[in-house]
C-alpha cells in the first residue's frame, strides 16, 4: 500500500469491508459454517494487505488498559443486569436504532466451530479494525485532512465528541453504552497516545463480552 498516495486507506478500507460484511452477511447464499471463517479470512487478509504498516501493538500502560477493558465491559452489561426490561424502552429499540436481534441463527448458537470463529473475530480483528478507523484515523482526520501530521491522542473537543457520537451510532439499541464507551476509549487514546493500548483495551472488553454471551446465552449482544 502506497501510504503517500493513499494515506487514509490503511485505516479506512478494513472498516469499510467490515461494515460491508455486516450489511450483506445475513443475505449471503452460503452456510454459516462457511460464511464465518470466510469473513475472518477476508478481514485478516485486508488488514495484512492494507494496514500492516500502520498497526502497532506496542503498549505504554498494559495493566491499566486491561483493567479499563474490564470496566467498560461492566459498563456495557450493567444497565441490563440491574434494571429489568431496561433495553425494551423505546429510547433503545425504535425505527432509528433498530431492535435487539442476534446475527447468529439458532443452529449456529450450538456450533462450537462457529462460536469459536465469532469470538476470535470479536477479540482479535474487530479491535484492530475499529481502533484504526475511529481513534487512529477519524479523531485525527477531523482535526486536519493531513491527519498524519496530527499526533495520536491530540485533543479537539469537536473531534472528540463527533467520534464518540458516530461510534455510538454503530451500536444500534446499545447506543447509550456505545456513547459512554466511545468517550472512555477517546479519553484513553488522549491519555496513552498509543494505538496498542486502545487495541488491548477494546480486545479485553470484547473478550469479556464474548465470555458473558457464551456463559449466559444473551445472544442479543452479538448483533
Amino acid at each position: 500500500m502506497n501510504l503517500q498516495k493513499y494515506p487514509s486507506a490503511p485505516y479506512v478500507v478494513p472498516f469499510f469491508v467490515f461494515l460491508l460484511f455486516l450489511g450483506i452477511g445475513p443475505h449471503l447464499p452460503i452456510a454459516e459454517q462457511i460464511e464465518h471463517p470466510l469473513r475472518f479470512a477476508i478481514l485478516s487478509a485486508v488488514l495484512w494487505v492494507f494496514s500492516r504498516q500502520v498497526i502497532s501493538f506496542r503498549t505504554t500502560r498494559a495493566i491499566s488498559s486491561i483493567l479499563l477493558g474490564v470496566a467498560v465491559f461492566i459498563l456495557w452489561v450493567g444497565p441490563d443486569l440491574l434494571i429489568s426490561g431496561y433495553r425494551e424502552h423505546w429510547l433503545f429499540q425504535n425505527p432509528l436504532t433498530g431492535t435487539l436481534k442476534s446475527s447468529l441463527s439458532d443452529e449456529a448458537r450450538s456450533n462450537p466451530w462457529i462460536l469459536s470463529i465469532r469470538s476470535l473475530r470479536a477479540v482479535v480483528l474487530v479491535p484492530i479494525i475499529e481502533e484504526l478507523f475511529w481513534r487512529a484515523w477519524l479523531m485525527r482526520w477531523i482535526i486536519s485532512s493531513n491527519f498524519r501530521k496530527v499526533p495520536l491522542g491530540t485533543y479537539s473537543a469537536f473531534s472528540f465528541w463527533v467520534t464518540a457520537l458516530l461510534f455510538a451510532s454503530e451500536h444500534g439499541p446499545y447506543w447509550e453504552v456505545g456513547l459512554l464507551t466511545g468517550v472512555v476509549y477517546n479519553w484513553w487514546m488522549i491519555r496513552t497516545r498509543s494505538l496498542g493500548d486502545l487495541i488491548l483495551t477494546h480486545a479485553v472488553t470484547n473478550a469479556c463480552l464474548c465470555a458473558f454471551v457464551l456463559a449466559t446465552g444473551r445472544w442479543e449482544y452479538w448483533m
